[in-house]
């Protein structure tokens, strides 16, 4: 499931290796980060502050708005560099990811870059806020309709690996498990992920609202998005699910590594690790090169057979 991408490969890519990757249900691994890192005094600085700071799971900066979310400090010049460093970082990401996969920014959209500053291990969240449960994306910014969630990683621990785990993708834990989550594909029809009047209209109010307040975006749904926040809970509430060792993989990822992923496609967990910078996209689902092999055409497939 690991793909690795060292600078040699890097410098000899061929066109959609990369994204064909990355929709084939891969971790694309870089062994040493491929993105422009802050300077030393910038991550010493959100290393030794940041987890002081934090009002929220994670220090976030949101585009849509400009604004950085979870920062408890109102110190100005404290908010104005923690802003300059998550901009940066984001537009940084952002930029390679459109060189490397060209086939995949055409129209994206870029969310969030945020700094995860708390060790992950024993954090005691909810279930559902847990980075510990294996789980898929689902519902980034309210509503995907079938879009895809790319996520960019990097640790930017000085001394400990970042450790993830798995226990497969989409299509063979939709298959292994849709009926235990009560997924409608088990006895519907590819019809039922197509958005109806009540979800344009609702689609239309919180579009109109959002021009004011970006943030409301999250309110959104669609049949689709519902499906996958249904399996992504059943995923984190089974203690059974979370004990299956089929499937079962671990990673780590060293200092200074990073790496990419389908969300939505990968399941995943943080099991450890402290200091990570995740910059999150919506890749249109238009643009993929291996499209029956996203989640919503997974879910309306089974929907048939």
């Amino acid at each position: 499931m690991l793909d690795t991408f060292a600078s040699e490969r890097l410098k000899h890519l061929s066109q959609d290796e990369i994204s064909d990757s990355l929709e084939q249900g891969s971790v694309v691994f870089f062994p040493q980060s491929p993105v422009p890192l802050p300077s030393e005094d910038d991550l010493i600085f959100i290393r030794q502050e940041l987890p002081k700071l934090l009002r929220l799971k994670n220090i976030s900066y949101h585009p849509e708005s400009g604004k950085i979310r979870g920062l408890s400090s109102e110190n100005s010049a404290v908010e104005e560099r923690v802003n300059r460093i998550l901009v940066s970082v984001s537009d940084n990401i952002a930029a390679f990811i459109n060189e490397a996969t060209p086939r995949l920014t055409r129209n994206w959209t870029v969310g969030t870059c945020s700094f995860r500053p708390i060790e992950e291990q024993g954090r005691n969240l909810s279930a559902h806020a847990s980075n510990e449960l294996v789980h898929v994306d689902a519902g980034a910014y309210g509503a995907t309709n079938g879009d895809r969630i790319l996520r960019f990683f990097i640790n930017v621990n000085p001394e400990e690996d970042r450790v993830w785990a798995t226990k497969g993708n989409f299509p063979e834990l939709c298959q292994r498990y849709a009926g235990d989550a009560g997924l409608n594909c088990a006895s519907s029809n590819p019809g039922h992920l197509t958005k109806g009047p009540l979800d344009h209209l609702r689609t239309g109010f919180i579009n109109l609202l959002a021009m004011g307040l970006p943030e409301l975006k999250v309110l959104d749904s669609s049949p689709y998005d519902r499906e996958m926040r249904k399996f992504h809970n059943f995923m984190k509430d089974s203690p059974a699910f979370q004990q299956e060792s089929e499937g079962h993989e671990e990673f780590r990822f060293p200092p200074f590594s990073a790496w990419m992923v389908f969300t939505d496609m990968v399941s995943h967990a943080s099991l450890a690790g402290q200091f990570a910078f995740v910059h999150t996209s919506i890749v249109r689902l238009e643009n993929c090169h291996l499209p029956e092999l996203a989640p919503i055409n997974i879910l309306r497939q089974a929907a048939v057979v």
